[in-house]
């Protein structure tokens, strides 16, 4: 059993195109972000804007079906802004709901650890009383910033993975 799998690494992956950018746009606000590669890092930056109901920006990334039963955690290499932001996953993309945990960074490059059960259902920001996250299958994450202003924002992120 390998002590960890590697769910994304951008020190390996150069293309930042894998990912998706999801603003409120979808909702009629304003928001803008962004996801591009610079120094063996992804950076999510932009603007949150409030205008319109909007509120929030997320980067998203879909996986091929990953078995991530032989773990209990997720483990991120972050580099934030002092903000806090979401981590999101999904065990079928075609699920509506996601698990979150909530996190504040920092403002230095520090590793963030997800323990499964502490990623909580939640769907268009709300709670559901639903079972947490059960650590089965993987096929979607995602960064989220809506922190319920107007900011600009920047997520500097190393890898993704499970242990």
């Amino acid at each position: 059993m390998s002590p960890y799998m590697t769910i994304f690494d951008f020190r390996d992956h150069k293309d930042a195109l894998a990912w998706t950018i999801i603003n409120d746009g979808v909702m009629g606000g304003l928001s803008k972000g962004q996801i591009l590669h610079q120094d063996n890092s992804g950076i999510f930056k932009g603007k949150v804007s409030t205008e319109n109901n909007g509120g929030f920006t997320m980067a998203m990334l879909g996986l091929d079906q990953k078995n991530v039963q032989q773990y209990s955690r997720f483990r991120i290499s972050i580099k934030g802004d002092g903000k806090s932001y979401q981590f999101r996953c999904k065990s079928d993309r075609n699920q509506m709901h996601s698990y979150v945990y909530s996190f504040k960074t920092s403002g230095d490059w520090e590793e963030v650890t997800i323990p499964f059960e502490q990623m909580m259902p939640r769907f268009r920001g709300r709670d559901l009383n639903q079972p947490v996250y059960q650590g089965d299958y993987l096929e979607e994450i995602a960064f989220l910033i809506g922190n319920k202003k107007e900011e600009n924002f920047q997520l500097m992120i190393k890898y993704i993975r499970v242990e």
